[in-house]
């Protein structure tokens, strides 16, 4: 008796082909529902129809057609055990021995603009993961196509067995069907939590009790951190977003360490939507940041700020390349830069430069909701901080008041520390950084470094601190070198202290109350 198939599948891809090559080579028949039936039908391929198959028809609109003992029967039996072959027979069910299936495209229509509720609901699959799940549960005996992707693999498998599938490609096959409906029930269960604004509230943290999360291996990575660490990229979503949406217009492979540099670039960036901005990461920290009249002039600013850490730096714009900023880029060593486009003429300059990773992303400002922590034993998940900075709701505790054109100055630095790893130090002047001290273990000890690379510039300089100041040395300190305001949160129990320090000696303090570690 030949061989049954089972194809029901929302992505089209390659089925047609596929179907012929079961039917005229391996002689599989084929069973099939809905408009797969229709396509395979249409391409005068010999098919039956689910329906005709179990005796049943579709009902509610197409939600229940394989949900049959005909069709679960012939799935889940097992060709080894008496009382399942002997089932099969007393009901007229035909054992199926291979089950191609995959999903309605939930992922996808949430991610279109306006989508209601009811519209994504009808994309959530039953009887696809059913069937899934099914298959993939009973693989010792028949094998489960989840992805158009496995279907040449799968033709190969059985010229190269003889017609047979070997137990190894079952067993692959299956631990990607499950991991294909997790990811799907995952996405599920992900938008409904945010269609619940009044479950949420409810509950003193907005994050679920149970938190999932899975990706599909976009790219192997040639390795992590350090060669001996494997490493890959996974995106999440069945749609491309962020990172994944990105197009590299030059250069070589991305590398984890770009990625993560890549991210932190973003990350500051997307503070500041509406001037020109470019930023210049080392090591996940900023080595220079810079607003300027025209992209060009902020990337000289960004660059000058901190040249020798610029070297092999990783520079994100906020504004489409032109001509005059690909010039610049081009005079010393990148590994990447990002921007949200590129001009056709500075893709021509910059071309020259054929070994850096040039890349655009429309979009720098999304990013992800909540950041994740792997620990030992589980993980840990926060929402991500991105509070929109807001001078208007600072403090200021000393006697002198900033100038309008300081307390913008103030509110850059401020918006640059909250990206410095802690403890942070910030020293700028006409929207430039002039030093960064990042992730010392003491927080005067950032500040001797941030003023230190400033030197001569720190002169009517401000400074920001991620965090709130101890006691009133590094107050003192600063003072010393010209600086002539300080934003920090405030928090302290001798806050006291530095504010009397900061009105001995004639500062600006403004308290934002907002904390921003980074570790």
């Amino acid at each position: 008796m030949a061989r049954l198939a089972l194809l029901s599948v929302s992505d089209k891809t390659g089925l047609i082909d596929f179907a012929r090559q079961l039917v005229e080579k391996f002689e599989f028949d084929l069973i099939s529902s809905g408009g797969t039936a229709n396509a395979l039908k249409d391409a005068g391929l010999p098919v039956t129809k689910v329906s005709d198959y179990t005796g049943s028809p579709e009902i509610l609109g197409g939600r229940v057609k394989t949900l049959h003992p005909r069709i679960h029967g012939g799935i889940l039996a097992r060709r080894d055990v008496p009382q399942d072959l002997a089932d099969l027979e007393a009901n007229q069910i035909r054992p199926i021995d291979l089950v191609v299936v995959n999903l309605y495209p939930f992922e996808q229509t949430i991610a279109k603009e306006g989508v209601t509720l009811p519209e994504a609901i009808e994309q959530i699959d039953i009887g696809g993961p059913a069937m899934i799940r099914a298959s993939a549960k009973n693989f010792q005996h028949l094998t489960v196509l989840s992805n158009p992707a496995q279907y040449d693999a799968y033709l190969q498998e059985l010229q190269q067995q003889g017609g047979e599938v070997s137990f190894e490609f079952r067993l692959a096959r299956a631990r990607e069907a499950f991991e294909h409906t997790a990811g799907y029930d995952r996405a599920i269960a992900t938008y409904l939590t945010h269609q619940s604004p009044v479950e949420a509230e409810a509950h003193t943290s907005p994050l679920p009790t149970q938190f999932e999360l899975s990706g599909q291996q976009l790219q192997s990575l040639r390795y992590g951190e350090n060669p001996h660490q494997p490493a890959a990229w996974y995106q999440t979503g069945a749609v491309a977003s962020g990172w994944a949406a990105a197009t590299k217009l030059q250069g070589k492979e991305l590398s984890y360490n770009n990625l993560v540099d890549l991210e932190a670039a973003r990350r500051i960036i997307a503070e500041f939507p509406d001037t020109p901005a470019a930023t210049i990461i080392k090591h996940n920290n900023p080595c220079g940041v810079g607003l300027g009249n025209s992209l060009s002039e902020a990337y000289e600013k960004a660059f000058n700020a901190d040249s020798v850490s610029a070297f092999g730096g990783i520079v994100a714009l906020n504004q489409p390349i032109d001509a005059s900023t690909a010039t610049a880029l081009t005079k010393t060593f990148l590994e990447c830069v990002v921007a949200p486009g590129c001009e056709p003429e500075a893709q021509e300059i910059l071309a020259a430069k054929s070994k850096v990773r040039v890349l655009t992303l429309p979009d720098l400002a999304a990013g992800p909701e909540n950041t994740v922590k792997v620990i030992a034993g589980g993980f840990l998940v926060q929402a991500s901080d991105d509070v929109v900075e807001n001078a208007s709701q600072w403090q200021v505790v000393t006697d002198k008041q900033p100038t309008p054109e300081q307390l913008e100055e103030l509110l850059f630095a401020w918006k640059v520390c909250k990206h410095v790893k802690s403890n942070a130090i910030v020293v700028t002047r006409d929207r430039t950084t002039l030093g960064v001290g990042a992730g010392q273990m003491n927080r005067v000890g950032s500040v001797k470094i941030a003023l230190e690379q400033a030197g001569e510039k720190s002169s009517g300089a401000t400074l920001a601190s991620d965090g709130f100041f101890p006691f009133d040395d590094s107050v003192r300190t600063a003072a010393a070198a010209g600086i002539v305001a300080i934003v920090q949160p405030g928090g302290s129990l001798r806050d006291q202290d530095s504010i009397k320090a900061a009105n001995e000696l004639g500062l600006v303090m403004v308290l934002t109350g907002i904390r921003h570690f980074l570790h």
